[in-house]
């Protein structure tokens, strides 16, 4: 049985910055999972610059392919643009709620640290990160409480990207292909676990 897995989110979610299609998560996840013995066909819902509010129409056109599996990616253009913590969990959570409404095992990657990002001045990583850990925290605690599952790269992955300016693509922002492994990495433990779960409820 192919699982249908779904990706929705930010551009993250959608890979922008890596070479090429197969360095995205999309495909990394979807390669990990075939490897794994779980054969499955990924989409991405995912569009560059979406906040968490933008969840509700990608989760909407998502569904009416009824995926079984989904990833969601999201947090960073929620810190850029100063959205408060608790308003757009409430949209993680509505999201994730509708996702598991329509039958899928769903993984949430929250808010990344945006603190380590080569642009931010180093007078403001401090509140950055605190901001950042707000966000990332209250994602969490909805994630969990809807029955999603938390893949925590957000905070976990920022030692590397703070270290290694490679991990990041020409505009200093978005990962490269090697951060996009860096991140794919993290998730693939969380996404196989959830499509093990789903494909067992296919019986």
């Amino acid at each position: 049985m192919t699982l249908k897995f779904a990706i929705f989110g930010d551009s993250i979610a959608y890979g922008q910055g890596a070479s090429s299609a197969a360095d995205t998560v999309a495909q990394r996840l979807s390669a990990d999972m075939t490897a794994h013995d779980l054969p499955n066909e990924v989409r991405v819902f995912a569009v560059p610059g979406a906040q968490s509010r933008d969840l509700r129409a990608q989760v909407e056109r998502g569904l009416a392919w009824r995926p079984q599996l989904a990833l969601i990616i999201i947090g960073a253009n929620d810190l850029t643009r100063l959205v408060p913590p608790e308003q757009a969990a409430a949209e993680l959570a509505a999201a994730v709620r509708r996702l598991r409404a329509g039958g899928a095992e769903v993984v949430v990657a929250p808010a990344p640290d945006l603190s380590v990002v080569p642009w931010v001045p180093p007078q403001m990583r401090l509140v950055v990160q605190a901001g950042s850990r707000m966000l990332h925290d209250a994602q969490s605690r909805v994630a969990l409480a809807e029955g999603a599952r938390v893949a925590d790269i957000g905070m976990t992955s920022a030692a590397g990207f703070a270290v290694d300016p490679g991990l990041f693509s020409a505009d200093r922002f978005h990962p490269s292909s090697a951060g996009y492994a860096v991140i794919a990495g993290a998730l693939a433990g969380p996404v196989r676990a959830a499509a093990a779960v789903a494909r067992s409820s296919l019986g």
